[in-house]
């Protein structure tokens, strides 16, 4: 049941994470104001919640960055790069599964990161189906859960231009 409720969390981050709405085929609609004009307005995804802080209290790993911009990428380029992240919980972790946009190839390790060890996700960006900037997500899910029982989730991400 959690694999499946953080399959379909991915699904869902997925539509939005590589495309814009006009990309994805969502349409505008047109909204009504109060002086009885119509608008058309472009549906706009609600902004992702903060990540949780990484306190001594709430701190499951923590990333050295979360977030790379590798600057003007020429189309077609590949670019190599990677996120490492130490467990800082008091539990061998592991990472369950990984979802990136299909222009990032990630390679993340399949065993458990004992407390204090180091992980690494090494990631490979082809720009070739790009023709403008974006910032690139990549979600990873853990196997290990919230004392609530969800899935315990990160976001690293990338960005880019695309040179002339």
């Amino acid at each position: 049941m959690l694999r499946l409720f953080a399959l379909l969390l991915l699904l869902v981050l997925g539509l939005v994470g590589c495309h814009s709405a006009k990309e994805a085929g969502v349409s505008s609609t047109q909204v009504l104001s109060p002086a009885g004009t119509t608008t058309e307005v472009s549906p706009v995804a609600p902004p992702p919640p903060p990540p949780p802080a990484n306190t001594p209290t709430s701190s499951f790993v923590v990333w050295d960055k979360k977030l790379i911009n590798l600057g003007p990428v020429k189309r077609g380029e590949s670019r190599m790069m990677f996120f490492e992240f130490t467990n800082t919980s008091g539990e061998s972790v592991q990472i369950d599964l990984v979802d990136a946009c299909e222009c990032t190839r990630v390679d993340y390790p399949r065993r458990p990161i004992e407390p204090g060890q180091k992980g690494r996700l090494d990631v490979v960006f082809d720009s070739t189906e790009k023709d403008k900037a974006e910032t690139i997500r990549i979600t990873v899910v853990f196997k290990n859960t919230h004392p609530n029982g969800l899935p315990r989730i990160e976001v690293v991400e990338y960005q880019f231009e695309i040179a002339p």
